[in-house]
């Protein structure tokens, strides 16, 4: 229950216990086009160019970077944990200027703030954010953001690693151009893949580049050779065909509950576990108009070791939960809430075994976290 890799649904360790074939056998490439049908369903839109990046959430970022930032490209990046921060890096290793926009970790990005950089640089081509930030817990407004970039006559670029299957995500509705997400938050899947998707506005940027795409690997002219269109594939690289065999899955177990049901339980167990840390004393970081379901920041109480507590949980419950990073190190849990995971027996777990661990360290919790919860279930 920590901030990703989430458990992985039996059925998709099954589907990666398959038999490997070519990554151009005939029956794999049907299974390609079925993971690009799923993953614009998911994703809500008709953007060709949608695909799995054959790597981690970070190379999705990278793709999406590379290929639509050129040198001297003035480029909008909100930062409001660490993962605004990877942008930065991305923006500026392949030679773009990073125009920063700094918000309070385990706050909202601010939407005022955002307009003040398009006025004082009009020429801004991208405006780059985290939908769902994983190291606070926040949630912003990805619809109101890509509008402010519409208005200003520039390209979005999202990071949905870890909103995507557990809140709402509207490409096409929301005018996203450029997005990348991971497998092993909401999707429960193992990590390794990020699927990424680019609107034909960026699709006709990025062909329209002054200069090479400073990576091979993730060059999306090439890489489409193999990933694009229907039939026969150009050989690009050898894909992670038993990695791959676990996204499909995963798809399809999503697409069977239903989008809105999948956001829908992951609120539903927020809420429980919500009621159920407050009974305790417990406080969480995030406004709630700003919480993310699926990963719940919890302020740490004074008296409690962080370290000795969370592996305490490991050891007596087998359960992990996530630490703060950077600002927030030590002064905050981040307990995940995400896929297989989101079940009402680890809400019940997490919360019995917080209480107990806290009592071993003689710190004073109220009694009845677990009841509260219940409550919620039993509406």
């Amino acid at each position: 229950m920590g901030p990703g890799p989430s458990d992985v649904n039996p059925r998709v360790l099954a589907a990666m216990a398959r038999p490997t074939i070519g990554h151009l056998d005939p029956e794999f490439i049907t299974m390609m086009d079925e993971v690009k049908a799923m993953l614009k369903a998911v994703l809500k839109t008709n953007n060709e160019l949608t695909m799995p990046v054959s790597a981690p959430g970070s190379a999705g970022m990278e793709a999406c970077f590379v290929n639509l930032v050129e040198p001297g490209d003035k480029v909008i990046v909100c930062q409001n944990g660490v993962f605004g921060g990877r942008m930065r890096e991305n923006v500026e290793r392949f030679g773009g200027i990073a125009i920063m926009v700094e918000d309070e970790w385990g706050t909202a990005i601010d939407l005022a703030k955002v307009e003040a950089a398009f006025a004082a640089n009009p020429d801004a081509k991208i405006l780059a954010f985290v939908h769902a930030e994983t190291s606070t817990g926040v949630r912003s407004d990805a619809q109101a953001l890509c509008k402010i970039a519409q208005a200003n006559n520039a390209l979005s670029i999202v990071d949905a690693v870890t909103s995507m299957g557990g809140i709402e995500l509207d490409v096409d509705g929301w005018g996203i151009d450029a997005l990348y997400s991971g497998t092993q938050k909401c999707l429960s899947c193992p990590p390794g893949i990020s699927p990424v998707t680019f609107s034909a506005k960026a699709v006709e940027v990025v062909k329209a580049r002054k200069s090479k795409v400073p990576s091979w690997f993730l060059d999306t002219n090439l890489v489409m050779g193999y990933w694009g269109g229907s039939g026969k594939r150009a050989y690009h690289h050898t894909a992670p065909v038993n990695a791959l065999y676990a996204l499909h899955e995963s798809l399809v177990m999503l697409l069977e509950e239903g989008l809105e049901n999948a956001w829908a339980r992951h609120n539903l167990h927020h809420q429980a576990l919500k009621a159920g840390l407050e009974a305790m004393g417990l406080e969480l970081l995030v406004d709630e108009a700003d919480r993310l379901p699926q990963l719940n920041s919890v302020k740490i109480p004074e008296g409690v070791d962080d370290a000795a507590l969370r592996s305490a949980l490991l050891d007596n419950y087998s359960l992990e939960i996530g630490a703060g990073l950077g600002a927030l190190a030590g002064k905050v849990w981040r307990i995940g809430l995400m896929g297989a995971g989101c079940t009402r027996r680890n809400v019940m777990l997490c919360l019995d075994a917080l209480e107990n661990t806290m009592r071993a360290q003689g710190v004073q919790v109220n009694a009845g976290a677990a009841d509260a919860a219940a409550k919620v279930y039993q509406g």
